[in-house]
């Protein structure tokens, strides 16, 4: 898991760093490739010194895989800040946007979590940064009790039984995204990026039926899934920090989002919890919460069934996502916190107890409704973070020892029974050769290009040498979750192609294939047993729609697929630069059918 490039078209590169030139091309200039910003602006939220999520993974640039231009100066893509930038408060100023209901958080109200069953030690609470959030990709799911719940699959890595897409299924392994008659694409729509100075956090995208929700600048906006026309517009007062990777069969959704906008000296902080009706197009409720006289600042927020949770460092919080319930909020003695949640048809919280260097982390599925521990696994020693992968299954990436080295985060992958508690299979993932990311750090669910389901762990791995002078490739591999052990044989990108795994299709993966600089991206549907792959839509290899796809590759970017349609979208808006071409909030691709 190679440290990662920088996102392209970023601002300026921060000080003491040394200068940055874009990969060379063939004839035209690809995106540019600078540093983020060392103070980060309206929204967006300061930088770990891992890569986090919204931050690109360990996938190489197709760009990389063109020759070098003469006499080109060294591109050094490691280079990062390693403070954060100004503004974040240790103490957010008092929430102030419409719909706010200030919560003081009291001993015994709310419900609250049970920490009976838990290691009381003294917590000693870190101040995190806050980090981008992902996309989703709707769909209803079922536990293993078989009872339907009305929570999707997140895109991007939370896995599941069924999978999410159309009727049909004619890609087998019980995959319902068809496959076209006619593989090519077009674009079906696109929204420029928008202008500001500043980068400013755009985090969340939503496909339903009915509508593609994307975020942008301090508002979300629903479009119609296949003209791109405007449906609703939901203005915000301030941007959006963190948005759910989740969805309720209703049609509803959960961010986070900061009060008001922040001024260039100082963050307004991510206080505000809503609910989002993606149907109707509007918030259903805002809440926030507070510990002694300042609002928490919330960097996780997930959707589980019919509950909102939201986690950070100072403790978790619940709400009925219909109603805006307290449904459990931090209490003033807890001496363990809930850092973040996985959300789907099971709520897992990654509870952590102790000090900053002697910490104990536990994974705990819980109940939605009341916070009630049902079952739970202690992380081993020298594990500060963990990320969850997917709840169902329930998969846990550590970087364990800080031994991964390579700024992925992840170091094992654990796979753990959500009914009693017990491991069921720990799979190393050396980070030279397998690919994928997490951010635990700062985002419970903040893992990329990793997916779980159909009992199997889909890793893609290292980016490699193809069989030309120029080309790279990699493939996608698969892990027992009950054994640990891997699966035979692998998906194979191809040439000048490198795989991404983003989501389960029943028992199949879909993942998207970043193109050499003469071709467009792919969406390939691989059967979860045999690993063979089935295109399901290729995009147009011209160079305005190519230097736009290049933008927005899933290391950086959210990805959702589903009807036969791609939709690719920025988690940040930022100044552009005219001589690397147009940039995209978003792009949506589609087939003839």
């Amino acid at each position: 898991m190679s440290q990662p490039p920088p996102p392209p078209n970023q601002p300026p590169q921060p000080p003491n760093q040394p200068p940055q030139a874009p990969p060379p091309g063939y004839g035209y200039p690809p995106p540019a490739p600078p540093q983020p910003p060392a103070q980060p602006g309206y929204g967006y939220p300061p930088y770990p010194a891992q890569p986090g999520y919204g931050y690109p993974g360990p996938q190489q640039s197709p760009y990389a895989q063109q020759p070098p231009a003469p006499g080109a100066p060294p591109h050094n893509p490691y280079a990062q800040p390693t403070q954060p930038g100004y503004g974040y408060p240790a103490q957010p100023g008092h929430p102030g946007g419409p719909g706010t209901v200030p919560m003081q958080s009291q001993p015994g109200k709310g419900g609250g979590r049970n920490n009976t069953a838990l290691l009381i030690v003294v917590a000693a609470v870190v101040a995190i940064a806050l980090i981008i959030g992902g996309g989703v990709w709707y769909a209803r799911s079922s536990g293993d009790d078989g009872k339907k719940h009305d929570t999707a699959s997140s895109g991007g890595g939370t896995g599941g039984k069924n999978g999410a897409g159309t009727s049909g299924g004619s890609a087998g392994g019980g995959g319902k995204e068809k496959v076209p008659a006619d593989t090519a694409s077009k674009v079906l729509f696109q929204v420029p990026m928008p202008s500001t100075d500043d980068t400013i956090g755009t985090t969340g995208s939503w496909l339903t039926d009915t509508v593609y929700a994307k975020s942008g600048i301090a508002e979300i906006v629903g479009h119609d899934p296949a003209k791109g026309t405007v449906l609703w517009t939901i203005k915000l007062p301030g941007p959006v920090c963190a948005a759910s990777g989740h969805v309720t069969s209703d049609g509803l959704t959960a961010i986070t989002f900061q009060p008001k906008m922040p001024t260039k000296n100082k963050t307004a902080g991510c206080s505000q919890v809503a609910a989002i009706d993606l149907a109707a197009g509007k918030r259903l409720w805002t809440k926030s919460v507070k510990t002694g006289d300042f609002p928490i600042t919330f960097q996780n927020v997930t959707v589980a069934q019919h509950t909102v949770a939201v986690g950070s460092s100072d403790g978790g919080a619940a709400f009925d996502i219909g109603t805006g319930k307290v449904l459990w909020q931090p209490k003033p003695d807890d001496t363990c916190y809930d850092a973040g949640y996985g959300g789907g048809t099971r709520l897992v919280a990654v509870r952590k107890c102790g000090s900053y260097d002697n910490r104990q982390l536990h994974i705990q599925t819980v109940d939605p409704k009341t916070g009630k521990v049902i079952s739970e696994y202690k992380m081993p020693d020298g594990v500060e973070y963990a990320s969850v992968v997917s709840t169902d299954p329930l998969v846990i990436a550590a970087d364990v020892g800080d031994s991964a080295g390579d700024g992925s985060g992840v170091s094992d992958y654990f796979s753990i029974d959500a009914r009693t508690g017990a491991l069921l299979a720990r799979i190393p993932a050396p980070g030279d050769t397998y690919g994928g990311h997490c951010d635990g750090i700062t985002r419970i669910e903040g893992c990329r290009q990793i997916v779980a389901g159909h009992g199997r762990l889909y890793l893609p791995t290292e980016v490699h040498d193809g069989t030309g002078q120029y080309n790279k490739t990699n493939e996608i591999v698969a892990f027992d979750l009950t054994t640990g052990k891997p699966a035979r044989g692998r998906a194979e990108a191809g040439d000048g192609y490198t795989l991404s795994p983003l989501r389960m299709d029943g028992d199949n993966v879909l993942a998207y294939m970043a193109p050499p600089w003469d071709k467009g991206g792919q969406i390939v549907s691989v059967d979860g047993d045999s690993l063979k792959t089935t295109k399901l839509l290729e995009n147009p290899g011209t160079r305005s729609v190519h230097q736009g796809e290049s933008g927005l590759l899933p290391e950086y970017a959210e990805i959702l697929f589903g009807k036969g349609r791609l939709y690719m979208s920025a988690v940040f808006a930022h100044k552009t630069n005219p001589a690397y071409g147009k940039e995209y909030l978003l792009m949506a691709f589609g087939t003839g059918g």
